[in-house]
């Protein structure tokens, strides 16, 4: 197999996972709030699920936006190649922070919280 071959498959391979963790996520995510529901815990489960669901779409794209980059750099590095692939990664990327703000309330390089001020005497 000639290395354009390796590296297309590599890409291929990289997509496969992209999808598998954003189904195997939304399954997992389904089942543990169904879970949730069944056991009538009386706790909220919309946020739940919607933190569960966003984390794995996250981790999906960027696994997608992996692929593309494997594909495009290593394999059609062309100006139109690249072209479409700085406007997929410019979209993906646009998606990935509104789902990290959605998810966790912030936005990537926004602290968790406000540092603690040293005592003053």
């Amino acid at each position: 197999m000639e290395f354009k071959g390796i590296i297309e498959a590599a890409g291929q391979i990289v997509d496969l996972a992209g999808v598998a963790v954003i189904i195997v996520g939304a399954v997992i995510a389904t089942v543990s709030v169904v879970g949730t529901l069944l056991r009538r815990t009386g706790r909220p489960v919309y946020e739940a699920y919607r933190q569960q669901l966003g984390r794995s779409i996250l981790l999906g794209l960027e696994l997608l936006v992996a692929a593309d980059i494997i594909r495009t750099v290593a394999v059609t590095p062309t100006f139109e190649s690249l072209g479409v692939l700085a406007l997929i990664v410019l979209i993906r990327t646009f998606l990935s922070y509104t789902l990290q703000l959605e998810v966790t309330g912030r936005l990537p390089w926004q602290s968790r919280g406000p540092a603690a001020a040293p005592p003053s005497s």
